[in-house]
C-alpha cells in the first residue's frame, strides 16, 4: 500500500486490525506509526490500551496475548512492535497464526526496516491487513514534505529558500524538520518563509559555512576550503554528508558550465538548469572556473572518495582535505 493511501485512509478514521509499517526513512516511518496510533486510540485511553513491545526482545506469545485482550473503556487496543525486523524465525512462526485471524477490537502495528513478501508470514500479513513502505525520498521529491512540514505551523516556503534547506540538509528529513520549526518559530507571525529568514534562523553558523564551503570549491580557493572543512569536521558534521552536498554542488557547475558553452543567456540558464534565479550568478560565476573537460576527473575524485570513506580506506579529515587539495589546486 502506498504512503499517500495510507495515510488518507486513517485520516478518514478508517483503522484496520493489522499493519506493517517499514522501509528505509525511518522519519517517516515513525511519523506514519504516530499518525495511526493518534487514530487507533484516543490520549486519554492509552495507559489502558496501549501497549509497546520490542521485537529484539519480546516473547511472541506475550505479544498475541495482548491482542487478544478486549479493550478496556474505548473502542480498540493498540499494540505496536517496534524492531519488527528482528523478530525471530520462532516469534514469527508464533505470531503467524494471529495474523491469519487478527482481532478486530485491536491494532496491532510492526514498525520495521524490511520485509520479505515472499514469505507466507508477510503474504497473510498483506491479505488480512496493510503493508506500507516508505522509501527514502530524492532531493526532487524534498519539495511537497518541505512545505508540508512548514503548512504544519500555518507558514509557506518560498521556492529559493526550500532550495537552500535541500543544499544545506540534503534528504535528512529529520534535520529538515527540525530545521523548519525553527525557521517557523523564529519569523513568528509572518506567513511566508524567506531565504534570508532560512540564513538568519538556522543552528549557529551551519548555513553560511556550507556555502562558503561551496563557494570554495567553486572559486578553487584551497585555502578557504580547507578551512571550512576543518570547522565542519570539528562542529561534527558526517563526511559522507560534506561530500554529498559537494557532489550536489559540482553537478549544478556542469550543467551550467555546458549551457554557457551554448552561450545561453542566465534567464535561460536559470530555467534549464532548475537553478532559482536568487543563486544562478554565484553559480555561473564559479562554472566559469572550470573547463568542462575538467569535470570529469573531478567527479572521479568524488567518488573515490565517497569509496574511501565507505570502506575505511583512511582518516576522513585526510581523506576531505586531499580532495579539496585535488579538486582547488588551479593547475
Amino acid at each position: 500500500m502506498k504512503p499517500e493511501e495510507f495515510e488518507q485512509e486513517v485520516r478518514k478514521g478508517d483503522v484496520g486490525p493489522l499493519y506493517y509499517i517499514y522501509g528505509d526513512e525511518s522519519y517517516l516511518v515513525e511519523r506514519g506509526v504516530r499518525l495511526l496510533m493518534a487514530a487507533a486510540v484516543a490520549p486519554d485511553f492509552r495507559e489502558f490500551n496501549l501497549n509497546v513491545y520490542y521485537g529484539t526482545e519480546a516473547m511472541a506469545e506475550e505479544i498475541v496475548e495482548t491482542a487478544q485482550t478486549l479493550p478496556m473503556f474505548a473502542e480498540r487496543r493498540v499494540v505496536l512492535v517496534r524492531k519488527g525486523s528482528a523478530l525471530s524465525a520462532a516469534a514469527i512462526e508464533v505470531l503467524s497464526g494471529y495474523i491469519q485471524d487478527p482481532s478486530p477490537s485491536t491494532c496491532l502495528i510492526f514498525q520495521g526496516e524490511k520485509v520479505d513478501q515472499r514469505k507466507k508470514f508477510f503474504l497473510d500479513l498483506k491479505k488480512n491487513g496493510r503493508l506500507v513502505e516508505y522509501k527514502r525520498l530524492y532531493e526532487n521529491q524534498l519539495g511537497p514534505f518541505i512545505r508540508s512540514e512548514a503548512a504544519a505551523y500555518g507558514k509557506r516556503v518560498d521556492q529559493a529558500a526550500q532550495e537552500m534547506l535541500v543544499h544545506l540538509i540534503g534528504n535528512n528529513l529529520q534535520e529538515l524538520s527540525t530545521q523548519i520549526e525553527k525557521v517557523a518559530t523564529f519569523i513568528g507571525v509572518k506567513g511566508a518563509i524567506t531565504v534570508d529568514d532560512v540564513r538568519q534562523a538556522a543552528s549557529d553558523t551551519k548555513v553560511d559555512t556550507v556555502f562558503d564551503l561551496a563557494n570554495a570549491f567553486g572559486d578553487k580557493d584551497m585555502v578557504k576550503a580547507l578551512r571550512r572543512l576543518h570547522t565542519m569536521l570539528r562542529d561534527g558534521e558526517a563526511p559522507l554528508m560534506i561530500l554529498s552536498m559537494l557532489t550536489r554542488h559540482f553537478r549544478q557547475l556542469r550543467i551550467v558550465r555546458e549551457l554557457l558553452e551554448k552561450k545561453m543567456p542566465p534567464q535561460e540558464i536559470s530555467k534549464a538548469a532548475g537553478i532559482n534565479p536568487y543563486f544562478i550568478n554565484g553559480v555561473i560565476a564559479q562554472a566559469k572556473n572550470y573547463r568542462l573537460q575538467e569535470f570529469h576527473p573531478v567527479f572521479e575524485k568524488l567518488y573515490a572518495t565517497d569509496l574511501a570513506l565507505k570502506t575505511s580506506g583512511g582518516r576522513p579529515q585526510d581523506l576531505m582535505e586531499r580532495l579539496a587539495m585535488d579538486i582547488c589546486s588551479k593547475t
